[in-house]
């Protein structure tokens, strides 16, 4: 099942003839086809579940994400919603699943080779704790790393075992339960394979007649660098295999679909993805339906997130701040545009956070009403500490608000924000209220530009207000807190200049904005019909002007703009323009480097892309009904700040949508992504573009995070660092978000060209709780300071788990005597149950569901022994199942039906002699 586009569904054009590979639900053999199929289907199951839960019909308009996305969140809300989180949240799980093919090419558990099926298994298992611990503590992104990962080792069981030549069409369930035995293994000793000297180097079926015949569980020995292997065992086979070649020569692999294994290929396919899909359940039944739909990006898109200073001079902003939050959680309640989660991060001196991370609108408003200000004498503050953490705490892509008055004390982590942005593409304004007078004289112009450097790298603004005027300033917040929010066209001029800016609108585009920052500015706006408006009317045909500070605001007045319009722009004096909208209409990217090995592909970068070579990207453009809507015309690099210079890209488009974008000459200095094309639903143009900033590198860094770490122990990160640039001293820095020890070299003396290898120590406290997520950034910079690059690597903290044993729920007693047989009278009466619940010496139970039934469940206290459920339900609903989860995320449920299939009382006390009965009654007959 090889996975050689990893970031996204391959399609048949950029592959070999000899291979098959199709988009999502067409069931070949990819590990990102069968991670789609199996992810689409749960995913389905769930949101059909929560809408008879809440008592709406699931009921998509088409197969595309967008629209399953749309009728999961509910058919009543009102609002665009957009499918961007859902797709980005899919490339992530895609994108770890291939990386394991390039990082633990030659690791035999991480595949299921040569024969090392205990500790493949304890890889699977040991992932899910992680992913059910992150998921506990709202680490989805952590989740979803491991989870990718995971599955792609189960799915490589089906492939490189014999399974299902052994017969066997289930999925092996003792993969993902360590607390049952992995029976019938064949020893190292035991010969499995006949030899296979075909020039094709595949056979039917190599696999020796008595391990057939007794089942004896065997894989493929795989030797990328060695060719030893036991004597008479399986190979894995292929090219890249050098065991292949050595008696008993071939392989059992069934990663590519050929003649002599097509069978085959395909009920390791089938098995893959019941696999994936028993995997997924139970997950979803460890975390629950809401969290599971979370982890899998199933929210609305607005998340609002708060960086407050409270130092003594700021009681004021926050005030504004509270009424803001405020006024969205009041008029956004129960549309697309209330936000699906809320984020709070204080900051002082020398205190920072912690960080308030929920779902739930009264628990915001009573975090927000607690902030108070004092102390802050000195007047800088941790501005950039507090930043940190809402970068690393809040989903990706998401919009952040600071609020300061004061100079970053911290400073020094400028770069490590910048490297945060970039990896979590998320946007940052700031809400800047020093008094004019006064930034004369404490305010350096230098360090109101680290602000405006931020917020211009991750296509935030930097807003400048007196205390007075910040009330008016923060309409802007209420704008970028919607649903599907995007970015049409963001420039940035220093020094200032006159210039013509055009751009287009498509007919999908509402709530169309205009933000200018700035001073000494005028500009005039015209519409494609020639009508213009200039900034000294404040309301004119074309829209509502508001200046406050260095804002100027430009809310269009009619929904239906589309055309190519312009505005020009005269000032002296530096300034940004940025043109946003609603609309479904949007993409998601990510820049990618190519690997090889058995199974190449492409991997994301973590850091920026190498200068002196090409640029690759993976693209996705959604509309309102899938990719299929949509037609991607032109993608460019283009610079925001200085003169326009566009560079255009070689588009490869995919049968799925995807779009793999080469791009030879790419600008110098920071450039966005520029999506242009047409919206097929309504024939109109559109233009997207980034909002995060990107730059080319000579400095490459390497580094790949290959478990989770125990609270209290170290763990080691190895490390390597390269140029393409003159060699020397290279400085290294590296941070973490928990603020947990480090130990790493300072510096590193690089030859040009190769790689210098260096080691990284991290040691959580012991009392670090499991789940907790660790965002960790190396930055390597030259001694001149003219080049550097990043690497940003997630880690997650997890307790060694020893309780892998499923809660016991029996089912004591059933009430359903008063049930009639006529289901048209069910309505009258009721039927119920008890259940005792155990954990034995276990963790202790967690929580107790309904995951089928429509009764009423109660049960005695969680810390008792022995739990008592009862459950109570009209005979209308027959059947039953509860759902038992212990402290560490093992899954216990009984299932009980009263259905009775319309056969008569007299005749169910023995099927088999009701069968007989019918039978002689039939043979006696005249």
């Amino acid at each position: 099942m090889n996975s050689l586009l990893v970031i996204a569904l391959l399609p048949l054009a950029l592959l070999g003839p000899g291979m098959a590979f199709v988009s999502i639900g067409g069931g070949a053999s990819t590990h990102v086809s069968i991670t789609g199929t199996a992810i689409l289907q749960k995913v389905r199951e769930t949101c059909q579940a929560v809408a008879e839960k809440n008592g709406y019909e699931f009921n998509p308009t088409g197969s595309s994400p967008e629209e399953l996305v749309q009728a999961c969140l509910g058919p009543t809300a009102t609002g665009e919603v957009s499918g961007a989180k859902f797709h980005s949240a899919l490339q992530e799980i895609y994108a770890q699943n291939g990386l394991v093919d390039r990082d633990f090419v030659n690791s035999a558990p991480h595949h299921f080779n040569s024969e090392a099926f205990l500790e493949g298994r304890s890889l699977i298992t040991q992932g899910m704790v992680a992913i059910k611990a992150n998921v506990h503590n709202e680490n989805f992104q952590a989740a979803r790393t491991t989870l990718g990962r995971a599955l792609h080792t189960l799915q490589d069981f089906y492939s490189h075992s014999n399974w299902v030549e052994l017969g066997y069409t289930k999925p092996y369930s003792n993969l993902i339960n360590p607390g049952l035995p992995l029976d019938n293994l064949a020893d190292v000793n035991t010969p499995t394979c006949s030899n296979c000297d075909s020039a094709s180097g595949t056979c039917p079926n190599q696999l020796l007649p008595n391990i057939l015949k007794d089942k004896k569980l065997t894989s493929g020995y795989m030797g990328v660098f060695s060719s030893v292997k036991p004597k008479g065992k399986c190979s894995h086979g292929g090219a890249a295999d050098r065991t292949s070649k050595i008696n008993p020569q071939g392989g059992i692999s069934k990663d590519e679909r050929h003649q002599d294994n097509l069978a085959f290929h395909n009920a390791a396919v089938q098995a893959a993805t019941d696999a994936s899909l028993e995997l997924l359940q139970d997950l979803r039944l460890a975390v629950g339906d809401s969290n599971f739909l979370r982890m899998m990006g199933i929210a609305r898109s607005s998340v609002l997130c708060f960086v407050i200073d409270t130092t003594g001079s700021m009681s004021d902003d926050i005030e504004e701040a509270r009424s803001v939050v405020y006024q969205i959680i009041d008029a956004y309640k129960g549309t697309q545009d209330e936000p699906s989660e809320y984020i709070l991060v204080p900051f002082n001196d020398p205190e920072f956070g912690p960080m308030i991370r929920t779902t739930h609108v009264d628990k915001m408003k009573e975090e927000i009403s607690k902030l108070t200000a004092s102390g802050g004498d000195d007047e800088p503050e941790m501005c950039l500490s507090g930043l940190q953490l809402a970068l690393t705490g809040a989903p990706s892509s998401s919009d952040i608000y600071v609020f300061t008055d004061a100079l970053a004390k911290d400073i020094e982590l400028k770069d490590t924000i910048n490297a945060l942005i970039s990896s979590t593409k998320s946007k940052v304004s700031f809400f800047i209220t020093t008094p004019f007078s006064r930034r004369r004289r404490s305010l350096r112009a230098a360090s109101f530009d680290d602000y405006k450097d931020i917020a211009l790298t991750s296509g935030g603004q930097a807003i400048h207000v007196s205390k007075s005027e910040l009330s008016q300033a923060t309409d802007i917040i209420l704008d970028t807190s919607t649903s599907a929010l995007v970015t049409v066209l963001q420039r940035a001029r220093n020094p200032g200049t006159q210039e013509t800016f055009p751009f287009t609108l498509d007919e999908s585009l509402k709530n169309i904005t205009i933000y200018i920052t700035g001073r000494s500015i005028t500009f005039t706006l015209t519409n494609p019909a020639g009508v213009t408006q200039s900034q000294s009317e404040a309301s004119g045909k074309l829209g509502t002007i508001q200046t406050v500070g260095n804002l100027h605001r430009i809310r269009f007045n009619s929904e239906k703009q589309a055309g190519n319009w312009q505005i020009n722009i005269n000032s002296n004096q530096p300034y940004t323009l940025k043109i946003t909208g609603q609309s479904t209409i949007t993409f998601i990217y990510d820049f990618v480097e190519s690997f090889a090995g058995p199974h190449p592909g492409y991997a994301v970068l973590s850091g920026r892309p190498q200068e002196g070579q090409s640029a690759t990207l993976i693209l996705s453009v959604m509309g309102r009904r899938g990719p299929s809507s949509m037609t991607a015309e032109q993608v460019s690099l283009a610079k925001v700040s200085g003169p326009e210079s566009f560079s255009n890209g070689v588009l490869t488009q995919m049968d799925n949508g995807e779009i793999l974008v080469t791009v030879e000459a790419v600008p110098k200095g920071e450039f966005v992504v520029v999506v242009k094309g047409t919206d097929k639903v309504s024939n109109s143009q559109f233009q997207r573009q980034s909002n995060t900033q990107m730059s080319l590198s000579k400095v490459k860094i390497q580094a790949v995070v290959d478990s989770s770490v125990e609270p209290g122990q170290t763990f080691k990160l190895p490390f390597s660092v390269m140029t393409q640039s003159s060699g020397g001293k290279y400085s290294i820095s590296a941070r973490n978000d928990r603020k947990f020890p480090m130990i790493f070299p300072n510096e590193l003396t690089l030859v040009t060209g190769q790689y210098a290898n260096a080691t990284l120590t991290i040691t959580p406290p012991a009392s670090t709780q499991s789940g907790t997520d660790v965002t960790l950034t190396i930055d390597a910079q030259s001694s001149n300071g003219v080049d550097s690059n990043y690497a940003v690597l997630r880690l997650s903290v997890v307790t060694k788990i020893t309780d892998f044993i499923q809660p016991l729920c029996k089912v004591v007693s059933v009430q359903d005597n008063k049930c009639p047989h006529d289901l048209s009278q069910c309505g009258h009466f009721q039927w119920g149950l008890s259940a005792n619940i155990t954990d034995g010496n276990g963790t202790g139970i967690e929580s107790i569901s309904l995951h089928q039934g429509n009764g009423t469940l109660t049960y005695t206290s969680l810390s008792a022994p022995i739990i008592v459920a009862n459950y109570n339900a009209s005979c209308c609903s027959q059947t039953v199942e509860i759902i038992a989860v212990d402290k560490v995320g093992n899954v216990g449920k009984c299932y009980q039906s009263i259905a009775r299939s319309g056969v008569p009382p007299a005749l169910t006390l023995s099927l088999p002699l009701w069968i007989c009965l019918l039978v002689s009654a039939f043979l006696v007959r005249p």
